[in-house]
């Protein structure tokens, strides 16, 4: 504005200018106020919190991390800034993948970050969302590299983070044993009860399993509640479990795992006495001396023998299947691997079988078998298994031990290894002991490092060192998978009886036949008299073809003569 202009504005306009502008002013201070209090109230970022000798800021690395990647970690500003490692990415997903409806239908769900359950309306209690459980996660450095207590820490933030929880902060204490009273040391133990005060935490999550005595002492100590890895993961089989029998299963491993730690609350799950005197209640109370916690503790029993013979009872159908295959003398490939390794997105590549892939620990759990061939035509069968992981909790290997059957049962294991993890030979290693586990360390083993698109290639070109059977494929990008399917077709049984046939042309049922997936054909030759063929069948086919079986020098002598 120009100084002709302002000398002749009404001095009443400029002060309702001025007043206008103050009240501008005002509103952007408000805001910004507001949105400076709503900063303030938002979780911390997650921080990693550990021992001196075990700081991540440069105190004492001990010789483990060099200084640049020091300075990465300060940048970074601690292990568990943001959302764990594992599932940074969103999930990718392919044209083999379908249309995914359980995801969307899992995703519907889901709890949502920074929403309260506290309505302000009464109205809009349809549309409420209920917010993500804050948990700190805490676990001991007992021995190994400092690298391996970063990789524990993390994955255990992706199993929280799976099973529908924020994560504010972490704590590692190095110690050589555990305490048998708290697990953790009394100041450690009382640097978390500060942390879960200062953030307001609703959980605390160990990455061990606890004894039943150092869950309740710990609980006393922090005054929130506290379970293990062992809970976690069973919550999240819980949460995913879909068929009749996966749902039999987790319930039974649930069981199992809570059968020790029943433990009594007050006067109404005291021991009963005769009389006053020896502190029971009198009159009325006299009786075999039951307690409530024995009562739960025999239902619990029952309830178990109830799921032990439902499990049972489904074993036939799976059983029935299984011999049909062998009858028949179809080829079993299994896919086992680390979970969130790409095992459902392999599945789809190979099969266009559609089945649920997300990124997220233990996304599938009910098996999947679904018929896939050879490039030269020889049918297999190729099954999904659930995942595994560092400490799989023995309780749900026995209840998922008919389901790990189909595992020692095949005739090749792909085993899907993610190659752009930090620490891959440790996940190999935690396969291994379950495959070990449940008799299938005998079977034939094709190491499928995937995701290699986006991996480390010294980490690749280090596991095929040790890994001389390996294969390198992307689930997502197609990479390797022509590769994979050659091996694939070279590791299985192969029909190996030769026999040269001479099949009528009224037979065509029987040259159907031989064009399945249990033969393998050479040669084809049409003749006046038939269809010629130079084939390899499976040893139980054989007396069915005899009656079409020519001699082949025979035919080479007239075919000279």
């Amino acid at each position: 504005m120009t100084e002709e202009h302002i000398s002749h504005t009404d001095p009443r306009d400029a002060r309702r200018s001025s007043r206008q502008d103050a009240g501008r002013a005002d509103d952007v201070d408000a805001t910004i106020e507001r949105i400076l209090a709503a900063d303030d109230a938002a979780p911390q970022s997650s921080r990693f919190v550990a021992d001196p000798e075990f700081r991540l800021d440069g105190a004492d690395r001990s010789g483990d991390v060099a200084p640049a990647e020091e300075a990465d970690e300060k940048r970074r500003g601690g292990i568990l800034d943001g959302t764990a490692r594992e599932l940074a990415d969103e999930t990718r997903h392919t044209a083999a993948d379908g249309a995914q409806h359980e995801v969307m239908e899992r995703r519907s769900l889901r709890r949502v970050e920074g929403l309260s359950t506290e309505l302000e309306d009464v109205t809009e209690v349809e549309n409420r969302q209920l917010r993500l459980e804050r948990v700190v996660l805490a676990g001991l450095w007992t021995d190994g590299p400092v690298a391996e207590a970063e990789h524990a820490l993390r994955e255990l933030s992706a199993l929280a983070e799976t099973a529908g929880s924020t994560v504010l902060d972490g704590f590692v204490q190095r110690r050589t044993h555990p305490d048998p009273g708290t697990f953790f040391g009394a100041g450690k133990a009382e640097e978390i009860r500060a942390a879960v005060a200062e953030l307001g935490a609703d959980t605390v999550i160990v990455d061990s399993e606890l004894a039943p005595s150092q869950r309740r002492g710990l609980e006393d100590i922090v005054k929130v509640k506290v379970i293990d890895r062992t809970g976690l993961i069973l919550d999240i089989f819980a949460q995913h479990a879909k068929s009749r029998e996966g749902k039999a299963q987790v319930e039974l491993a649930q069981l199992e795992y809570l059968l020790p730690r029943l433990r009594g609350w007050g006067e109404s799950l005291s021991r009963q006495a005769g009389g006053q005197v020896g502190g029971g209640g009198g009159m009325g109370s006299r009786g075999p001396g039951e307690t409530k916690i024995e009562l739960d503790r025999r239902r619990i029993h029952a309830r178990m023998a109830r799921l032990r013979r439902q499990i049972a009872g489904m074993k036939p159908a799976r059983e029935a299947k299984r011999a049909n295959r062998r009858r028949n003398s179809v080829p079993s490939v299994a896919i086992a691997g680390y979970t969130n390794a790409g095992k459902s997105s392999l599945l789809n590549q190979l099969t266009d079988a559609g089945v649920m892939v997300e990124n997220a620990l233990f996304a599938t759990l009910d098996p999947t078998v679904r018929k896939a061939q050879t490039p030269d035509g020889i049918a297999y069968t190729l099954s999904d298994t659930v995942g595994f992981v560092r400490q799989l909790p023995t309780q749900l290997v026995e209840a998922f031990r008919s389901t790990l059957e189909e595992v020692a049962d095949s005739d090749l294991i792909l085993h899907v290894v993610d190659a752009s993890h930090p620490e891959p030979e440790g996940q190999i290693r935690a396969v291994r002991e379950v495959l070990a586990d449940v008799d299938a360390h005998q079977v034939p083993e094709l190491v499928v490092l995937n995701k290699a698109d986006v991996a480390d290639w010294a980490v690749v070109e280090r596991i095929r060192r040790r890994e001389p059977n390996t294969v390198l494929v992307s689930a997502h990008s197609g990479m390797g998978l022509d590769e994979l399917r050659e091996r694939v077709s070279d590791s299985i049984p192969r029909p190996q009886t030769p026999m040269e046939l001479l099949v009528p042309y009224v037979d065509g049922d029987v040259v159907s036949r031989l064009h399945g997936g249990d033969t393998e054909i050479h040669t084809i030759d049409y003749r006046a008299e038939g269809t010629r063929l130079s084939v390899k069948v499976r040893p139980e086919l054989v007396a069915d073809l005899e009656q079409y079986r020519v001699d082949a020098d025979s035919e080479h002598a007239a075919g000279a003569a």
